[in-house]
This record gives structure tokens, C-alpha cells and sequence, in this order.
């Protein structure tokens, strides 16, 4: 799962998010050239930022001609990879995402992306919930606060039980779900 990484880097608190991103971008991309050669489906889910009649091509278009596209660029999607639009933080809030991945039969996500503390935490939560085996690269995900993505890091892997690695020994295998706690 790439997670809300086309963004135009226009809003309130990009200048925090940034520098994070630019340490996390080259370990997104390469876990996204690690999967598709390991035939593991990818897909981005992607904040629609308020705009009801956005399409993918047009927040493609938008992040790369956005104030940092050198973020976009290396993880840009190519027209094969699933794609679904999200309008708050979870991944599987009002989305067809759950469907899509019953669908694949895909139980173990791997989620990469923006930003820890929300977006990524959320996610997780909702996919440790139904069931998903959770692996989070924590240097493939970026943050705008330092302590808070730690702590949101700690939260997932002792109360979801995610497994958090570097991107390249990171599980991008099916397995067992893990066991409530």
C-alpha cells in the first residue's frame, strides 16, 4: 500500500512533512520495484484533499506540478496499479479497498507512505481490525512530528501487532493473521 504519497506539498504543515518524506522516498520506491519483481500487487490510496471530482490522473498531475513533484516523480504509478481515492485518514474508510483486497485475497498489507501519526496509524488500525497482517517499513513511512510518529510506530506493533523493519528486510509475504491480544 502506498499511502497518500502524490501530494502536491501546498498545505499548512508540508514544510514539517517534508524533510521526512525526502529521507523515506528512495525506500518507497525501491519497496515498490521489490514487490512488483516479488509479484506482489501494489496499490495506492490516495486523500482526494477535498476536491469530490478528482480523478487519479488529475492528482497524478497535480502532485507532480505541486511545490516538491522531485517527491512524486520516483514513485509515480503507472497505469496498471490499482488505485483508490480516500477522502479521510484511513485507507479503508468509505473506500472499496477492503472489497478490492478480498477480491486479490490479500491479507498482509505493507504500508508505506504519509503520515505515520495519522494516515498510516489509522490505516493500520482499521486493517488490524479485519484481520490484515500488518508490516510497517518504518523507513519507507514520513511523519511531521518526530515524537508522535514514534509513539504511533510503538502503538502499532504492541497493540496491532505490526511488524516494524527497515524497508528492505521488511515481509511482504502472506501469513498468519496474528492472534487477538
Amino acid at each position: 500500500m502506498v499511502i497518500d504519497m502524490l501530494n502536491p506539498y501546498e498545505h499548512e504543515d508540508a514544510d514539517q512533512l517534508t524533510p521526512s518524506v525526502e529521507r523515506s522516498v528512495g525506500n518507497i520506491r525501491d519497496l515498490i520495484a521489490r514487490a512488483h519483481g516479488e509479484g506482489v500487487k501494489v496499490i495506492y490510496v490516495n486523500d482526494n484533499y477535498g476536491h469530490w471530482t478528482s480523478s487519479r490522473e488529475e492528482l497524478v498531475e497535480a502532485a507532480c506540478h505541486g511545490a516538491r513533484p522531485d517527491l512524486v516523480e520516483p514513485i509515480r504509478p503507472d497505469d496498471e496499479t490499482a488505485f483508490v481515492i480516500k477522502a479521510r485518514h484511513s485507507i479503508f474508510y468509505s473506500t472499496p479497498l477492503d472489497y478490492l483486497l478480498g477480491q486479490e485475497g490479500i491479507d498482509h498489507l505493507v504500508l508505506a507512505g504519509q503520515v505515520t501519526e495519522q494516515c498510516i496509524l489509522y490505516s493500520a488500525l482499521d486493517a488490524y481490525v479485519r484481520h490484515h497482517r500488518v508490516t510497517i517499513p518504518r523507513d519507507a513511512v514520513a511523519h511531521i512530528d518526530d515524537g508522535l510518529a514514534e509513539a504511533a510506530l510503538a502503538l502499532m506493533e504492541r497493540n496491532m501487532a505490526a511488524e516494524i523493519s527497515p524497508a528492505a528486510k521488511c515481509t511482504m509475504v502472506s501469513g498468519q493473521v496474528p492472534a487477538e491480544r
